[in-house]
């Protein structure tokens, strides 16, 4: 997988290739949805609560083909991406506006930082860090966001990311995207609710505190507690995983992308080809 945005070698795809990402999700998404105007725009245009897992395998897909797809997928996915979010407007929001995409971005970069570390019990150097922050930058200008727009180094990050946790205001409409997200209709019903308890634990358990308050979640002693005994047991088990199982789901998602890149490139064509030529009327 070298012909892509990256090498095997860069910091984005060692990181994000863990499958186990995923279950991080739910930090990243309630993040961006913590600013009101992310929120809004989910709220009034997003099929989230309707399809959550076709609302994933879109997610998913367009960040494994910015990741470890090749250039013309990752550009391919995110043409249709920005297209998309020309649709996603309304009072006070734009999804294509450069202020929602950095933010966006930094969620993303956050979220995966944190987890890797926690799982792999490994603390990133500064240097790794900014190395990581560089890369996930794409996030945000393969979508059109302008570069200049974004921190421009991990240390701007960090100032950057410490004043919108600080200053953030979440609205009701985060609070209804919160639960739709932590407590989506899936098929199998009861089935799911070991794994979605995990899932809220862990979302709750990575929140920064400020954000984590105001959506009201309950958070004491013994929350944290058994936020650092699934952490810690996962950092135990998953890690000893062969790789080809931990990236089962980059393999998995990497597949249907391209099966519907190639369906939205075939379709392209044929309607390229039902097109009626232009007649140049003769004087």
């Amino acid at each position: 997988m070298t012909e892509g945005l990256f090498s095997d070698d860069d910091l984005i795809r060692q990181i994000t290739r863990e499958g186990v990402l995923i279950a991080a999700g739910g930090a990243a998404s309630l993040l961006q949805t913590a600013h009101p105007q992310v929120a809004q725009g989910v709220y009034d245009h997003s099929y989230t609560a309707e399809d959550p897992l076709r609302r994933l395998r879109n997610t998913m897909g367009w960040l494994y083909a910015v990741q470890f797809g090749t250039r013309e997928e990752a550009e391919a996915f995110s043409a249709l991406v920005t297209r998309g979010h020309d649709q996603v407007t309304g009072p006070g929001y734009r999804a294509n506006d450069p202020e929602l995409q950095v933010w966006v971005a930094a969620t993303l970069f956050a979220v995966a930082a944190q987890f890797y570390q926690l799982l792999f019990r490994r603390t990133l150097a500064e240097d790794e860090l900014a190395e990581f922050y560089g890369q996930t930058k794409v996030y945000a200008t393969i979508l059109g966001c302008p570069e200049e727009r974004l921190p421009k180094t991990y240390r701007d990050f960090r100032v950057y990311y410490a004043g919108m946790l600080n200053d953030l205001e979440i609205s009701d409409a985060s609070r209804a995207i919160a639960h739709q997200v932590l407590h989506p209709r899936l098929p199998g019903g009861p089935l799911n609710a070991p794994g979605l308890a995990a899932i809220r634990l862990i979302t709750a358990g990575m929140m920064p505190a400020p954000i984590r308050e105001q959506y009201g979640w309950p958070w004491n002693r013994a929350r944290e507690l058994r936020f650092r005994m699934l952490m810690g047991a996962l950092s135990v088990v998953y890690p000893r995983l062969p790789l080809r199982l931990r990236t089962l789901p980059r393999d998995y998602y990497l597949h249907t992308t391209r099966k519907m890149l190639a369906k939205a490139k075939a379709k392209a064509k044929a309607t390229a080809r039902r097109r009626p030529a232009i007649r140049v009327p003769s004087s």
